[in-house]
């Protein structure tokens, strides 16, 4: 049995060359946050949705789509490679865009949300990490990318 070119030469495959990279290091940590956070929303939602959905329809729906962006980020952030880079890079963008937007509209108009989402008051509820993750994410997304060949 032979081995692959790539792995006699030292040199990392193709696919492998980046593929992990997002995950590696700080990754690791957004990583992990993600996946408690998929958890967290996901779980939190579906148990609003199902005992109390009469209640506040909009913040729960919305807590459930929060828990599908953490899922979607922590999977490509698994996943890694430049496909998955982007992936991350858009719903980090707007989870951020919807923190800020949910945060700016509970403080604007409370009566709007009778129960708290994950976004709520700019994640309070959650120490501030929804507001801070997708920074983080955003930052360690940019810092990985890989440079462009000359």
């Amino acid at each position: 049995m032979s081995e692959p070119a790539h792995e006699a030469s030292g040199a990392p495959a193709a696919n492998e060359a980046g593929a992990g990279r997002i995950g590696r290091g700080p990754g690791r940590l957004l990583l992990s946050l993600y996946g408690v956070f998929t958890v967290a929303a996901v779980s939190r939602s579906l148990v609003q949705m199902i005992t109390k959905f009469h209640d506040a329809p909009l913040a729960y729906v919305l807590s459930a789509v929060a828990g599908l962006v953490y899922a979607v980020i922590t999977v490509a952030l698994r996943r890694g490679g430049e496909a998955a880079r982007r992936v991350a890079l858009v719903c980090c963008s707007a989870e951020l865009a919807g923190v800020l937007a949910v945060g700016t509209f509970t403080l604007v108009d409370p009566s709007a949300f009778p129960d708290a989402t994950v976004w709520s008051d700019f994640g309070i509820g959650y120490l501030f990490l929804p507001l801070l993750l997708p920074v983080a994410g955003l930052l360690w997304l940019r810092r990985s990318a890989r440079p462009q060949q000359p």
